[in-house]
Order: C-alpha cells, then structure tokens, then sequence
C-alpha cells in the first residue's frame, strides 16, 4: 500500500473524476479499488483472481492501445535501435 498523506486518501477515493498526481496516488487508488472490491466479493481467493486479471488485462489493454503506438511514433522519430 503506498503511503500518501491521510487528507489526499478520500480524495482521491470519493472524487467524481479520479486524477492522481504522481505513482504513489495512482497506485494508492488501484489498491484501494481492489481492497474494496475483494470485501464485497467475501474475501475469498476467486476475489484475489479477480482482480489479479482485472489488473493485467487492464495492464495489457494500456499497452496495446497506448504504449506501443506511443514506442512506434517515437522509433520513426528517433530511429530504432
């Protein structure tokens, strides 16, 4: 769990647009997302399976859709290696 300061922690949880502004926040919010979400599924290792896929096939998605168009523009900008 990333350590972020108490008064940031329900901001970020209860704001309508979540927007964190470093790796800490961001990851705070993941983990929260995920705590909560393995309580109400009954605390159970089918809720740790869960959320362990959510979070690689979000992971996946990210860089399928964004990451590698993003390394393709940059190996025509600056030549491959």
């Amino acid at each position: 769990m990333p350590y972020i300061k108490n008064y940031l922690r329900e901001e970020l949880v209860e704001a309508d647009q979540v927007v964190p502004s470093d790796a800490g926040e961001l990851n705070y919010v993941f983990t929260k997302i995920a705590h909560n979400y393995w309580i109400s599924c009954g605390q159970n290792y089918q809720a740790f399976n869960d959320i362990i896929g959510a979070l690689e096939g979000c992971k996946l998605e990210l860089y399928r859709r964004k990451v590698a168009p993003y390394e393709d523009k940059k190996i025509l900008e600056n030549g491959d290696v």
